[in-house]
């Protein structure tokens, strides 16, 4: 697409001969033609075809729920009768009282960008597109979704002291009508697993309430259902306009999460909840029984707390229990925070989940019903979705869910439940290694070996051949005044991923995240499924993008300056090349030319500067995107490492600066040379301090993820007790026995640094010695009752 960026040197009469020419935006969306552009860059650079906002809509707002059921103005379209999604999925449009087009999005089984065509020919040609991001409904935000008031009542419903009537509540606005219906939709999952026949479908069941006012609010008293549909254990309740027939498929509604029906279950239920439970928790393991084994394809868990949440490339917080947001852990009490590994196990669509206690100690079932536990079907679903077990939540809560209230919650039968889904510990897991840049911009490799590079241009950070994983950094001068540089966009591609950019927004107070070349808006959802790659950004200074392979890029706004760290597991050791340096524990060969000749000395900066120099972008592998004149002509057209920038190679000696005081009460200990680089060379106090604490959140990124040895669970033995449920080097674990046992072996065991524990295995065998006493006592019993009887 660099192509189109000529077209800034187009005159108006160019524009004139595209409409006499034919050239158009039907049919050629994110394409650059000729004379002009129907690429999303086109608006910035103004080049865009007269009919670019025609045919390449955008929508208001951009996501929903993957249920459907939101209205959606197509911006720019007044004449519309047709949506299509995911080019199969039709749906009627109608356009307001202002002229407004609006659609409604429809029920999909699938998560991320969904492509978006509109029809204004009543559905002969759907030549206007555009996309529509599908949020599972566990990510979605609250205010788009109906409330459960006390979810855990609407799901322990009927089981013993749990009764009364439920209460849902909604935000009227999304359900502009004055009349609604409260219809209850169930979900089921039919045919042999893992065949081609396996299938999931939502369907209406029945209404619970009919023509009632939007007032936001409705409660009920449950009854069992009737006619058969009391059998339906998992769905939603629906609000939508009370003027469509029941069960009127893609109209403007909203809906309450997924969850257990255990309010509308049959009477059998209510009367000995934990008898049927059981029954169906039996009839689970027997169906577990037949099915494959999916956990040897899935990741272990991390070790400790501080790795699974530093470890972002790989594992990322498990909504149902977020120690940032109160560990409100339903499903894993006594943890205070779970992870979930983002990426679905290849052949099987598994997920691993992977849960912790206050200690920072990972929690086993083997010890505690609120353990770490691994998912037939990832909750978060995976490509190409659709189908089970890869539907977003669903099928999660087909395999995985609704087994552990049948084994679990609504009985006390989890042997079964942990029997199929037992914690996998950490003795495979392997923490990624972790490389930074920062400040003015100084740079971290793989390998610890630490530098300052303060090229003009753009560069390779990261590339590596094995998993096609390719990262570039642009660097542009701190201001016009000082003779160096910083960060300002870092840009990823793997293999045949959408390509990522993250960099400084304009007036550097945000960070701008281009998906493919188009600018993102994390306003309505904070975490994005892309192709090949998922995106992160809780807030505008906070971006995290991560890969398939594991790779994880961490991108974060300080005070304007970008802090960027990339972490890459084990499969990448002696496959990096660039900046970032050659990951194999060896700093000593780290600063590699591309040619593959290694830097010797790392101390002399005019030779770190020709290291970095060599790792330019070539012109055709660039992958970032030039959509203002300012980075056409510094970047695209000019040379991609401006020659003629020679930067303050080392902070000079000056005993009459004023900074030396600041910097010298700012900048003390490991990494000051940074900090003291960017007082005295950047002029800016503040900038110092930045980088300071950007050294100092390395350095501690750095300790969280050292590797840590685990001698695996210790079980108590038969007859006996054990204290202790942390298995970790240094760890002990101590075992006594029941009343009429004696302990032989170890009574306590210690993990070593060789990964195995010390002292023996631990039983408990019977007591002799009792027999004997109590053998003695009974003969003295039996002795005093003949003397009794004689006399």
């Amino acid at each position: 697409g660099n192509s189109a960026y000529n077209l800034t040197k187009c005159s108006t009469k160019c524009f004139l001969i595209v409409m006499q020419c034919g050239q158009t935006c039907e049919g050629n969306c994110g394409d650059n033609l000729p004379l002009c552009s129907c690429h999303s860059t086109c608006t910035s650079l103004k080049t865009c075809c007269t009919d670019y906002k025609e045919y390449c809509v955008d929508t208001a707002p951009y996501s929903g729920s993957i249920m459907g059921g939101m209205d959606f103005l197509v911006l720019g379209a007044h004449i519309f009768y047709n949506g299509r999604f995911d080019n199969r999925i039709d749906t009627l449009g109608y356009v307001d009282a202002d002229s407004r087009g609006h659609c409604i999005s429809p029920l999909l089984y699938e998560s991320g960008w969904v492509s978006f065509s509109i029809s204004s020919d009543n559905g002969t040609t759907f030549n206007r597109v555009g996309s529509w991001l599908s949020v599972h409904t566990g990510k979605l935000d609250a205010k788009f979704k109906a409330t459960l008031v006390n979810s855990t009542k609407w799901q322990y419903y009927g089981t013993p002291g749990v009764q009364g009537t439920l209460e849902m509540t909604w935000n009227t606005s999304l359900v502009r009508t004055e009349r609604v219906n409260i219809e209850l939709w169930g979900y089921r999952e039919t045919g042999e697993p893992y065949s081609e026949q396996w299938s999931g479908a939502w369907e209406y069941l029945y209404s619970l309430a009919k023509d009632q006012p939007n007032s936001g609010s409705f409660s009920f008293l449950p009854k069992p259902a009737e006619n058969g549909f009391s059998s339906w254990e998992l769905g939603c309740v629906r609000v939508s306009p009370s003027h469509y027939s029941d069960g009127t498929w893609d109209v403007q509604a909203v809906w309450t999460e997924d969850h257990a029906l255990a309010w509308h279950l049959e009477e059998k239920f209510r009367q000995d909840s934990a008898a049927w439970a059981l029954d169906k928790c039996v009839a689970w393991d027997q169906l577990e029984n037949r099915l494959p084994s999916f956990q040897n394809e899935i990741i272990d868990c991390p070790c400790t707390l501080a790795q699974a949440r530093a470890d972002t490339g790989r594992f990322h917080t498990d909504y149902g229990c977020d120690i940032e947001k109160g560990s409100v852990c339903t499903y894993h009490p006594g943890s205070v925070h779970c992870v979930r590994a983002i990426q679905a196990s290849p052949q099987y669509g598994a997920g691993q989940q992977c849960c912790y206690d206050s200690t920072g100690a990972q929690v086993l079932t083997a010890d505690s019903i609120g353990g770490s536990t691994p998912d037939r079907a990832h909750d978060w679903g995976s490509p190409p979705y659709k189908k089970p077990p890869r539907i977003p939540g669903l099928s999660h809560w087909i395999y995985d869910v609704l087994s552990f209230y049948y084994c679990c919650l609504w009985s006390d039968n989890c042997h079964y439940y942990f029997k199929h889904r037992p914690s996998s510990d950490c003795r495979r897991y392997h923490s990624p290694s972790s490389a930074v840049v920062f400040g003015d911009p100084h740079f971290i490799t793989f390998d610890g070996v630490s530098y300052s590079f303060n090229g003009k241009g753009e560069y390779t950070l990261v590339t590596a051949e094995n998993k096609n994983l390719t990262i570039q950094g642009r660097t542009e001068p701190v201001n016009s005044t000082i003779k160096a540089t910083m960060l300002t966009s870092v840009v990823m591609k793997e293999a045949s991923s959408d390509v990522m950019e993250v960099r400084l927004a304009g007036g550097r107070h945000g960070l701008e995240v281009l998906h493919n070349q188009k600018s993102l808006s994390f306003t309505e959802q904070s975490w994005m499924d892309l192709d090949g790659v998922f995106v992160f950004s809780p807030t505008s200074s906070n971006v995290t993008v991560m890969f398939p392979s594991g790779a994880g890029v961490e991108v974060r706004l300080r005070g304007g300056s970008m802090t960027t760290t990339v972490l890459l597991p084990e499969e990448f050791e002696t496959h990096t090349k660039g900046l970032l340096g050659f990951m194999n524990g060896d700093p000593k060969d780290d600063l590699m030319l591309s040619n593959g000749q290694i830097v010797g000395n790392h101390s002399n900066p005019e030779e770190v500067f020709n290291f970095g120099m060599n790792w330019v972008v070539p012109n055709e592998s660039a992958l970032f995107t030039y959509d203002s004149q300012y980075l056409l002509d510094t970047y695209y057209y000019a040379s991609r490492h401006d020659i003629s920038f020679i930067p303050v190679f080392s902070v000079p000696e000056d005993p009459d600066d004023p900074l030396n005081q600041q910097a010298a009460v700012i900048c003390s200990g490991e990494g000051s040379q940074f900090c003291r680089y960017d007082i005295l060379v950047g002029r800016d106090p503040t900038l110092g301090n930045l980088t300071k604490a950007s050294f100092q959140s390395h350095i501690s990124l750095v300790d969280d993820l050292k590797p840590v040895i685990s001698c695996g669970w210790l079980s108590p033995p038969l007859n006996g007790k054990k204290e202790g449920t942390t298995y970790l080097e240094g760890a002990m674990v101590r075992f006594s026995c029941d009343e009429g046992f004696i302990l032989q072996g170890s009574a306590e065991r210690r993990c070593q640094a060789t990964g195995r524990w010390s002292g023996e295995e631990t039983s408990c065998v019977v007591d002799n010695r009792m027999h004997v006493r109590m053998e003695g006592a009974e003969e003295m019993k039996e002795g005093e009752f003949n003397n009794l009887t004689s006399t």
